[in-house]
């Protein structure tokens, strides 16, 4: 009989975040896949969990994860964790949970600290709607698709950044979305944790003369009704098919770009079709 994927969730910064729940299904299992073993293991100890640990982070995820798979398909249970918050956003754990269901093997829940929802709850932005962003990519190309797709965008919006890649982010995010409300949350949970609400183009020249360190998290303000009107229907369809370049299918492309625009999905989907 298979074992279970518990998929953890662990501190962002306060240990003492981690549940009850959370320290059990660590100390019961049979193994712990961890993004950073090293940074696992500080958590490990400070609880007093002793379990063997494995590897599984973006570039070993294909050889590792088999070998996780294989171990869990035999009968063992493996708590998967990541260095920081739930596993599998934002995270190669995704692949992992997504092998697993789809060899029928059971994939359970340990629910904790998750860095974007609690960034949005602190950051006082509008929360009804809001979407994830991740991290931009390095990639030039995808990076501007990236950003030419989420111009239009009405919802709050939330991203990942790294404190090396936070100034070429807020200049980048300035050029392709104009100047928007911006709350920069950074070291969530941790002694230095600073809610700074600003504008797109203040943090921009601020943090263009000034070395961020911490890691953050940036919620950005949906464009308004006003920038939604001056969007053409050659304009849609133009970002519905840098939607459809970039992975999602034609259907979904078009309920995407009609979210986004005064534009029906039919009307979308017809033209996508055509092209």
């Amino acid at each position: 009989m298979a074992g279970t994927l518990f998929v953890v969730g662990t501190p962002i910064g306060n240990l003492s975040d981690l549940s009850p729940r959370a320290i059990e299904t660590l100390k019961s299992c049979d193994f712990i896949a961890a993004e950073d073993t090293r940074v696992t293991l500080k958590l490990l100890n400070h609880f007093d969990i002793k379990k063997p640990l494995i590897s599984y982070f973006e570039h070993n995820k294909r050889d590792k994860g088999e070998v996780i798979f294989k171990r869990i398909e035999g009968g063992e249970s493996c708590a998967l964790v990541t260095d920081a918050g739930m596993p599998a956003i934002s995270d190669p754990g995704e692949d992992l949970v997504n092998l697993c269901l789809n060899s029928g093997i059971k994939v359970e829940s340990v629910p904790g600290p998750t860095a974007f929802a609690t960034a949005v709850a602190i950051s006082g932005m509008p929360s009804a709607r809001f979407t994830f962003e991740g991290f931009l990519s390095v990639n030039k190309s995808e990076r501007r698709n990236h950003l030419d797709g989420i111009k239009y965008e009405k919802r709050t919006m939330v991203f990942y950044e790294a404190p090396h890649k936070l100034t070429a982010t807020l200049r980048d995010l300035y050029e392709a979305l104009g100047d928007r409300n911006i709350a920069i949350v950074k070291e969530l949970t941790k002694i230095h944790e600073t809610v700074e609400r600003t504008t797109l183009s203040e943090a921009a020249a601020k943090y263009a003369d000034v070395t961020p360190k911490g890691e953050f998290v940036l919620v950005i303000e949906g464009a308004k009704q006003s920038e939604e009107a001056e969007l053409t229907l050659d304009e849609a369809i133009k970002l519905a098919k840098k939607l459809v370049a970039d992975g999602m299918s034609v259907n979904d492309a078009a309920k995407e770009t009609a979210k986004q625009t005064k534009f029906k999905k039919s009307e979308l989907y017809k033209a996508l079709l055509e092209d």
